[in-house]
């Protein structure tokens, strides 16, 4: 058979099967859309309540926290559960690396402490030198100034005097040699005297007069030429002992400032290394850790279990700096501690009533009121799931009772309404067309859409303010979405086996009552549709988070080994918990 009859037969067995299943989707296209769940509208008593799972903590309690550097190990820890006095040991933590290091340490301080003892002697040397040369430079000036006074006042004038007696005396005696020769002449003439002696007498006049003439060169010499010279030289001496006097000093201010500095420096160092050496000795004494008051010894991480692993603190395990080891509870006051997912948070605030079921106390419930709701998101849970929301809130516990303890695991439902008469319908049964709730009310064989208005739900049943009658019938499957059916009405305990629930029920009603009349007075001072500041804050932080960020994280913590996941997941705990405990500090400050 060749390709073609294939095809042409194909075609003849697909077409006559799609017509038929088409006829088909039509035909059920015109089923009655009000066929299906139904639920008719109830009035009665209506709780609006939400509960969340979380864990038992003391409201008043002493925590120890690590406060040793860096990463150590456990060496020994006291058992869990045990009863301490204030001063036991609860635990000690591995102190080589720190011994090791103030040995280091103490070498550097003794290295340090001769450099300062070296700058301080080299200042006093440098001091003493800087004296000296500055006394030197003095005498140097006033040499010069003196010597230019004397040559002025004294070797000038005394110079001038000698050169003038020494011109008379020359005069003097040339006058006599002159004498001598007019008589010299006489004699010659009368021949008492020969020609030589003449002539000696002749060449004893030239001398005079050559030494006269020569003596009043040497006065002009001295006046016009050395007296000059002789000032200009002592000047300048003066001068330039006054610069170098001047250079001295500079240089000796210099040094005394250098060697200062020097000194101040040493010193900073030398301080800087005692510093460091009593931080070393500091931290290895905090390595001992000691019970600051009586109390129960509780593990932090039996207490709150470590979020990526659950086995408790022992010997050998590693901490890091600033996470909680132990708590010591200092009294019987008890709180639950649970996070309220960011749907429940507008129903939630602060006194509302809770009413806390413990898993290890089966049948008796408690009552407690809500304290605190953290401003921002956890962060642990966010790091881990940017699109879980979750705000921590600590309630606190009526009484005293000694069966709670740190640790165990508790359900809280937190009453946000009581209502007494009140239309509800399924939770499913209300959906949202546009920006208004709307049910699908059957009329007959067909539905209608109805526009109604709404207040709080309980995850079951949602409040009917408006827009609806009693025992009218509405779809538990509007078009347009699906859910599952679930007519339970979730109300209070009708029965438990202690005889306590008369009085919560009583503590819930007054608890509502007064929260009510606060509302009441709040919103009369609030503009319309205006959020909390708290309510604002964490909504401006949860829409800073970066998802994908986070998203890649989580994938490269899920491709790492074991090891390698724990030692990032310790990293991060001492950030996150920080800064977690930093937004819970600010949210109890504020309120």
């Amino acid at each position: 058979m060749s390709k073609k009859k294939i095809y042409i037969i194909s075609l003849a067995i697909i077409i006559p099967v799609i017509i038929i299943a088409a006829g088909m989707l039509l035909k059920g296209s015109g089923k009655d859309e009000a066929d299906g769940p139904v639920y008719k509208v109830k009035r009665g008593p209506l709780t609006i309540s939400f509960v969340e799972s979380g864990t038992i903590k003391a409201r008043e309690q002493t925590i120890i926290k690590n406060e040793v550097e860096g990463r150590t190990s456990i060496i020994s820890i006291i058992p869990e559960g045990t009863q301490v006095k204030e001063g036991d040991l609860l635990v000690e933590l591995d102190v080589s690396s720190l011994e090791d290091k103030k040995v280091d340490q103490e070498i550097s301080v003794q290295n340090t402490e001769a450099s300062y003892i070296g700058a301080k002697e080299n200042l006093a040397v440098t001091e003493n030198q800087a004296k000296s040369d500055v006394a030197l430079a003095t005498l140097t000036l006033e040499f010069s100034r003196q010597d230019l006074e004397k040559y002025i006042s004294g070797e000038y004038p005394y110079e001038l005097d000698k050169s003038e007696a020494e011109i008379g005396l020359a005069e003097e005696e040339l006058t006599r040699a002159e004498e001598t020769l007019k008589w010299s002449k006489q004699l010659y003439e009368e021949k008492y005297i020969s020609q030589t002696e003449l002539q000696a007498d002749e060449l004893s006049k030239k001398k005079k007069t050559l030494d006269v003439e020569l003596a009043k060169k040497s006065k002009n010499l001295l006046k016009d030429y050395t007296y000059q010279r002789k000032l200009a030289q002592l000047k300048s001496d003066v001068s330039q002992a006054e610069m170098a006097m001047e250079r001295t000093e500079r240089k000796a201010n210099a040094n005394v400032i250098q060697a200062q500095a020097e000194l101040k420096a040493r010193e900073s160092e030398y301080e800087r290394q005692k510093d460091k050496l009593k931080k070393v000795e500091d931290q290895i004494s905090k390595t001992k850790i000691y019970a600051p008051t009586d109390g129960l010894a509780i593990y932090a991480t039996s207490a709150t279990g470590r979020w990526w692993q659950n086995e408790p603190l022992a010997e050998g395990t590693e901490v890091q700096e600033r996470e909680e080891l132990i708590y010591l509870p200092t009294g019987n006051s008890s709180k639950a501690e649970v996070t309220i997912h960011e749907s429940n948070l507008k129903k939630t605030s602060k006194g509302m009533p809770a009413i806390i079921t413990i898993d290890a106390i089966p049948g008796k419930t408690f009552y407690g009121t809500v304290e605190t709701i953290a401003p921002l998101p956890d962060a642990r849970s966010m790091w881990m799931n940017p699109d879980l929301k979750v705000y921590k809130t600590e309630i606190y516990i009526d009484g005293n009772d000694p069966m709670l303890r740190t640790g165990m695991s508790c359900q809280t439902e937190i009453i946000v309404q009581q209502l007494e008469d009140a239309l509800y319908v399924p939770l499913q049964a209300v959906i949202r067309i546009g920006k208004e709730p709307t049910v699908y009310v059957k009329k007959g064989n067909a539905s209608e859409p109805q526009t109604i208005k709404t207040g709080f739900d309980n995850n079951k049943m949602i409040h009917i303010l408006e827009g609806i009658d009693e025992g009218q019938v509405v779809l538990l499957n509007p078009p347009l979405k699906s859910a599952g059916v679930d007519s339970e009405n979730r109300n209070l305990p009708e029965q438990t086996s202690e005889d306590n629930t008369d009085g919560i029920r009583q503590k819930v009603s007054e608890r509502l009552k007064n929260i009510s009349k606060d509302k009441s007075l709040a919103e009369a001072n609030q503009p319309a549709n205006a959020e909390s500041p708290d309510m604002q804050k964490s909504k401006e932080q949860s829409e800073n988070l970066d998802p994908e960020k986070a998203k890649e994280m989580r994938k490269k913590l899920e491709q790492m080994s074991p090891e390698e996941r724990k030692k990032a997941m310790g990293q991060t705990q001492g950030s996150n918990r920080s800064s977690g405990s930093r937004r819970q500090n600010r949210s109890k400050e504020s309120q």
